[in-house]
């Protein structure tokens, strides 16, 4: 296992739709397995491939939640059909995401409070969830990732400019750039006592 670099918004494999995986072989196996390890030193709560550069349809997730869900997993080509958001501006308190692939900012963005997920795990055995709540966030926010979208491009008004700003004022947009867990000054100056739902996915 070993920890990879996460790719920063603007490399090319954030910006396009992932390819399915044909075959779990060993080398899927070693990235899923080196994905939790960066997952886990990088304090995040969601993972996709392309995240460390790879254009696969796979996430990992580290995330308790109250729908009977294994707080830790993977899903290999995975479908999310969440419920549609409610109307209306997000609270900027209860409903502002993270991205490991964003480091250091966080938004409001409304989605819907409900998913359900269907996939395969890394036994290649269908699997399927009903997710609420910000597990149900996550589902979405890793989905996005696989089909070539982050959090930042979904966001709207004011939110979606001090958003571009960010981007400008970190020098981000360009191929190349990533970011080191556990090696590289952490993006999110997180210490030993920030609590999971504060996180990054």
């Amino acid at each position: 296992m070993a920890i990879r670099p996460i790719t920063i918004t603007g490399e090319p494999v954030l910006h396009r739709r992932a390819l399915p995986v044909e075959v779990i072989d060993d080398t899927v196996r070693e990235l899923v397995a080196d994905m939790f390890e960066t997952m886990d030193a990088a304090r995040g709560v969601g993972l996709a491939a392309p995240q460390v550069g790879v254009g696969l349809r796979i996430f990992t997730w580290q995330l308790a939640n109250d729908d009977g869900i294994p707080p830790r997993g993977v899903v290999i080509n995975p479908y999310v059909a969440a419920a549609k958001p409610l109307v209306g501006d997000p609270d900027p308190h209860e409903e502002s995401e993270g991205c490991l692939s964003v480091p250091g900012e966080s938004f409001p963005l409304r989605r819907g409070a409900s998913a359900v997920l269907t996939g395969q795990d890394l036994g290649g055995n269908e699997l399927r969830y009903e997710a609420t709540g910000w597990f149900a966030r996550m589902l979405q926010h890793e989905y996005d990732h696989l089909n070539g979208f982050l959090y930042v491009d979904r966001l709207d008004g004011k939110w979606a400019r001090k958003a571009k700003k960010a981007v400008r004022a970190n020098g981000w947009g360009t191929p190349g750039q990533t970011w080191m867990p556990g090696e590289d000054r952490d993006p999110f100056g997180h210490d030993d006592e920030t609590p999971d739902d504060e996180r990054s996915d």
